[in-house]
């Protein structure tokens, strides 16, 4: 099989379907918004039918190796006093792994075979029934057999060729921030969840003794905020958290000062196909179940092996290729959002 294909985005299901396409012959160009790879974001899990995957491409050793480790999730009070205990989620056979840890090592084993542009972006698609004509913002437009987007939940392809992101993004009520600061409460292997009505503190440590992984999540009505600069996403979180216990007034101070602050919210991207043409979309930008479910880094590795394999088995056909995609993944991918919608408003109470 021969033919060129870019992707948008380099996440878990970006690089996942670089491996597998250039492994079967595709000259693969994966263009990234970032300036480089991305080295924030929480801990993803694996479950189910993405063991299997990550063992079918190699990595399922490497990845256990940079597991967390993580036991149950202690609940306090405004002083810090427990109250409670989560049990850790996973079951046997389940992996979880720092996020910055898996992007990380799917580039490593993409990086000498697939050309990575960092630091641009996709600014037109134009497609026939041949190819597809691509202009970026800082590179000089290509044409391409295929394109996929694997570009997250405001992606720039389903923008430029299924419409406006209104149309697809379902608020779910809920948004974070996220960062890392010094682990001052000597977290080892374990995490601190601290709940008031409409908000969330949750506090861990895994792979880092002297660091600490931190989570303030809010009651919100829209998903407009995600695009606001990060001093405006800094003052609402502090409004949000005035006047509470425990660590948060010090956490508030910690997160002015994170190099690593991140923000979303969560949504759910539902849509009724996700291919036109040769353009397809992967993971979270077409499909993405909500972060409360825990499910996106599993659907983001299956929807790229699944795709991939469909490709190989129709030749590159994407006319036949696409659909077969959509029909395999389409019962999995409801059953998981209808899942993702119960966490998290379970989570938000």
């Amino acid at each position: 099989m021969s033919g060129d294909v870019l992707i948008s985005g380099a996440g878990v299901a970006g690089m996942s379907l670089a491996y597998r396409l250039h492994g079967q012959g595709y000259a693969v160009t994966v263009v990234e918004r970032a300036a480089a790879l991305r080295g924030t974001g929480y801990a993803v899990h694996f479950r189910g039918q993405a063991i299997g995957v990550l063992d079918g491409m190699g990595l399922l050793s490497q990845m256990r190796d940079h597991a967390t480790g993580m036991g149950a999730i202690t609940l306090v009070d405004g002083d810090g006093k427990w109250i409670g205990e989560v049990p850790a989620e996973t079951s046997a056979g389940d992996l979880e792994v720092l996020k910055p840890d898996v992007t990380r090592i799917l580039h490593s084993i993409t990086a000498d075979d697939v050309s990575y542009v960092f630091n641009d972006s996709i600014t037109a698609i134009d497609q026939d029934e041949d190819s597809v004509s691509v202009e970026f913002e800082r590179a000089a437009g290509r044409r391409f057999d295929l394109v996929v987007g694997a570009d997250g939940v405001y992606s720039n392809v389903r923008r430029h060729v299924f419409g406006p992101h209104r149309d697809f993004v379902r608020h779910l009520g809920m948004s974070g921030v996220g960062f890392t600061t010094a682990n001052r409460l000597g977290l080892d292997h374990e995490g601190l969840l601290y709940g008031a009505p409409g908000r969330a503190v949750h506090v861990f440590s895994s792979s880092d003794p002297g660091r600490m992984t931190v989570s303030l999540s809010f009651a919100t009505d829209s998903p407009g905020i995600d695009r606001l600069d990060r001093d405006s996403k800094e003052r609402l979180v502090h409004e949000r958290f005035a006047g509470e216990g425990w660590e948060v007034p010090r956490l508030l101070e910690d997160m002015r000062l994170a190099p690593d602050f991140s923000f979303s919210s969560a949504c759910q991207i539902v849509m009724d196909r996700w291919s036109h043409g040769r353009v397809v979309l992967v993971g979270d930008a077409g499909y993405c179940v909500a972060p409360a479910a825990g499910m996106g880094a599993s659907q983001a590795l299956i929807g790229a092996h699944l795709l991939a394999t469909r490709l190989v088995e129709t030749a590159g056909d994407h006319t036949v290729a696409f659909p077969a995609y959509e029909r395999e993944l389409r019962p999995y991918i409801t059953e998981n959002q209808s899942r993702g919608a119960e966490a998290t408003k379970t989570s938000g109470t």
